[in-house]
């Protein structure tokens, strides 16, 4: 992702639980302890941007702290995912959901995770490219408006390419049958 990218950036902004496994002094004000120190074993929600930061630093070979799943990648969203990837409401989770995900599984070590984010993305993406078909093309009422009003930001990009594509080669097709 780009520095410059709007989603990169708003994706850095979401807050992930961390656990700081060692004291840090005088970092008290992220915890609304201004001039304090933190404690070891303190939780405290960083944006991911500065968890990524600090979870790969390490002080006398002591990472300074773990990062955590955050709620939205909790084991009942990943069942959730596993029983009918379709039916999750993935922007009432988490906004900028599969960019977010992707991004905290780059820090940790959990592979189950990482495949049911990816087999759900591949069974969501399969859905949207059949609502981008739909001759109507969007947000129609029903089961199909439920199901994209559910999509995350990066999915909602991808309807709405699929969308366009699909236009434009229903257009090209007729100006051909058209004989233009």
């Amino acid at each position: 992702m780009s520095y410059y990218s709007i989603p990169a950036i708003l994706t850095s902004a979401q807050k992930v639980p961390c656990t700081f496994d060692l004291p840090i002094p005088n970092l008290g004000f992220l915890d609304d302890n201004p001039g304090g120190d933190i404690p070891a074993n303190t939780p405290l929600p960083l944006p991911l941007y500065l968890a990524e930061l600090l979870a790969v630093q390490q002080l006398d070979n002591k990472p300074l702290l773990t990062l955590d799943l955050p709620s939205w990648l909790s084991p009942r969203v990943l069942n959730a995912l596993k029983a009918d990837a379709k039916s999750v409401d993935l922007r009432g989770l988490e906004v900028w959901f599969f960019e977010g995900a992707a991004r905290v599984l780059e820090l940790l070590e959990e592979e189950e995770v990482g495949d049911v984010v990816s087999e759900a993305f591949k069974k969501r993406a399969a859905e949207i490219a059949d609502h981008a078909r739909n001759a109507r093309g969007g947000m129609s009422s029903g089961e199909g408006g439920e199901f994209l009003r559910g999509l995350d930001e990066w999915e909602r990009g991808l309807f709405r390419a699929a969308h366009d594509s699909s236009k434009a080669v229903r257009m090209w097709m007729g100006e051909i049958k058209g004989g233009k």
